[in-house]
Order: structure tokens, then sequence, then C-alpha cells
């Protein structure tokens, strides 16, 4: 049973309430109307690179158009995983229980059709549920599901996504930190110089397979995916995720003051005393800390979207990623290494569509898992 507020004299953060609850709970399935504005309302070159660029992808059917203007799209395409930005709700900017944390954890896509340069997207939203759970990491925690989908200027739907935070005491997490163990949280470790060549060689020899078909005919259930290396972990590069993304609350000056104003719960007093955003945690370390983590780690989003990466480098400029599903299984804090492994579990035909279904692993470098993925994608066929 949860300690009362009176019984912990160390509690500095607002608390999840039966009442707050309540509130939710009347809040699912009502759209969500005059939702924040999001970081891009468009698909352009500019948008579309920084995002690629932000989570480490140089595919040039993203990113040159002299290379797009060839493929069957004839221009430059948006990854799957730039919908991120186009939508705050799906990227975990959640209502209710005022104060208390929000981690964003896993998100189920489909994507119906590709984004293309020059498209503007729009969205509808609305609280899908609401789930109780008890973990290890915060005790008392809930799963709050939000459902996106995603309209080009057409009024065609492109996609649909079933995005999820889970909200937790931040004292409770603090207290606790089960989550990671003493010799994770000596976060001293000296990464070597051998190692990190070694590493680098993934980098080196990534493979993006754009204009060469992976033809379905050619795959086999068993086939692994190469190797996919993201890190090591750095501040620096949590911040250039920030960048193409958007972020939830980074604002400056007279438009941070008007986000802490219109809503007083989000501002937590910094070392100055001054309200800042509780997005800090991706790189203050010490505020990091206050809610039971080692120190600044990486974005949710941003892994979602390295695994749409490992995916979108596989199957080529002719594939189509269908489906992608990701589950947050810890943080990953700067020092971190990832490595993203995958393999064909299936090799299906629906709808007249070539498909193979493909489960993903993500591992940091001492071997703990950081999040699990599975993917449908179309392949072109021989036929």
């Amino acid at each position: 049973m949860a300690t009362s507020v009176a019984e912990r004299s160390t509690d500095k953060f607002p608390k999840i309430t039966e009442e707050g609850l309540d509130d939710l709970r009347k809040r699912i399935g009502v759209k969500i109307e005059n939702t924040v504005e999001p970081w891009n309302y468009e698909a352009t070159r500019d948008g579309i690179r920084h995002y690629a660029h932000g989570i480490g992808d140089d595919n040039p059917l993203w990113c040159d158009p002299a290379y797009a203007e060839k493929t069957r799209y004839g221009g430059i395409v948006a990854l799957p995983s730039f919908l991120f930005s186009t939508s705050r709700i799906v990227s975990g900017y959640c209502g209710g229980l005022p104060g208390v944390h929000a981690m964003w954890a896993g998100a189920d896509w489909t994507w119906i059709k590709p984004v293309l340069r020059g498209d503007t997207i729009t969205t509808e939203a609305y609280l899908k549920d609401l789930i109780g759970h008890e973990t290890r990491f915060a005790g008392r925690a809930y799963q709050q599901i939000y459902h996106v989908d995603f309209f080009n200027q057409h009024g065609d739907k492109v996609a649909a996504c079933d995005s999820y935070v889970f909200r937790t005491d931040r004292d409770e997490a603090r207290e606790r930190g089960t989550k990671y163990t003493e010799a994770r949280a000596n976060r001293e470790e000296r990464l070597t110089d051998a190692q990190m060549q070694e590493w680098f060689d993934l980098y080196r020899n990534e493979e993006v397979r754009g204009a060469t078909p992976r033809y379905w005919e050619d795959v086999t259930v068993g086939d692994a995916l190469p190797r996919m290396l993201k890190g090591p972990m750095t501040v620096t590069g949590f911040i250039g995720y920030a960048q193409g993304w958007g972020g939830l609350y980074i604002r400056t000056n007279k438009l941070h003051f008007r986000l802490i104003d219109d809503h007083p719960g989000l501002g937590i007093p910094n070392k100055f005393g001054v309200s800042d955003v509780p997005e800090r945690v991706h790189w203050d370390d010490d505020f990091a800390r206050e809610v039971g983590t080692p120190g600044a780690y990486d974005y949710g989003p941003e892994r979602c979207s390295w695994l749409t990466h490992h995916m979108t480098n596989w199957i080529g400029d002719d594939g189509f990623l269908m489906q992608s599903g990701c589950q947050i299984r810890r943080h990953n804090p700067d020092g971190d290494v990832i490595f993203i492994d995958g393999s064909v579990v299936r090799k299906f035909e629906e709808g007249g569509k070539k498909l193979v279904e493909v489960q993903q692993r993500a591992e940091t470098h001492r071997g703990e898992l950081s999040a699990i993925g599975t993917a449908i994608a179309e392949l072109p066929s021989k036929g």
C-alpha cells in the first residue's frame, strides 16, 4: 500500500489521486479539441530531413531530392516515424493528474499511405483507456492510452496510432529505484577506444537497401536483419532528436512563461526556483534522478523511431512499412550503447499484398533489454 503524504516527509511532488483518476476516466472516448500546436504541420524537405537526422537516418529517399526523384514516389518521402512530429498527443503530451510524472512507454502504428513532400497533416485524437498497474519501478502506475488518426490535405487517412504513457509518482520512483542495479547506477563507466571502434564498424557498414529491391520471394522465415547500432547515448544526441521532433514542452522566454501560466501544474522549480518543464529529465541529470533514473536519458518516441529505421533500411525503397509496435522496457541514460536485432518470423499474403512479419529486440551493451518491437512490411514481388 502506498504511503500517505503525511507519513512521508520527503515527498516533493504531486500524487496520483482518486479525484484525478475519476477526472481522467470521464475523458475516455471524448475527442480532444484544441490540441497543442504540433512541431510540424507540413512534410517539408527540411522538416523530413531534420527528423531523419535526429534519429541518425541518412536514407536518401528522405533526404536527397535528386535521388528520390528517380524512385517510384517521384520525390522525397517522409520516413514513417516523421508523423511523431505532427502530433504532441502521440508523442506523450497527456492531460490530467497535474504534476504527476509521465513516461512515454510505447506505440502501435499502422501506416496506410505514404506521406509525400508537401503533404499537410491534420490529426484527430482521444483518450482510449486508463489501466492501472503495479510496477517495480514506481509502485502504482497508470497506463494512459491515446488514439490518434492522421490525415493528409486531401482528407485521406495516412496512419493511425495507439500510444501510451505511464503516470507514476515521482517520489515513489525515486525511493524505490529498483529498476537499476547498484552497478548500473554507477554511471561513470568509461568506454574504451577499442570498444568504440569495434562498434563503429556497424555504422561504417550500415546497409541502406535503397534502390535494390528486396523481393518477397527471396525472404525466408528465420532470416536475420543486419544489426543496427545506436549510440553511445549522449545528451547532445537527445537534443539532436528534439531538434527534429520538437519535444513536448520545449519553449523559450515569453512562450515558456505562457505555457507555465496556462498550465501551473506543469512547472517544477529548478535550483534557481524557476518553474521549468518535466521534459528536462532528458538533459538534466539531477532532475532525472528525482524521478528514479540514473541520469538524463533518451526519448521514448526516439527509440520507437530507431526500430522503424531498422526496418526501412532493410525493406528498401520499394517496400512499405505497414505496422510497427514498440514497447519501451527501460531508460537509456547517456553512456549506453544500443544494439537492434531482428528476424523474420512470418511470411504471408493478405489482400493481394506480399507481407513479412519481423520481431525486433534492442539491448544495451550490457545485455539489458531496452525495447522490443514487431513490424509488418509489404515487399515487392518478382511476379
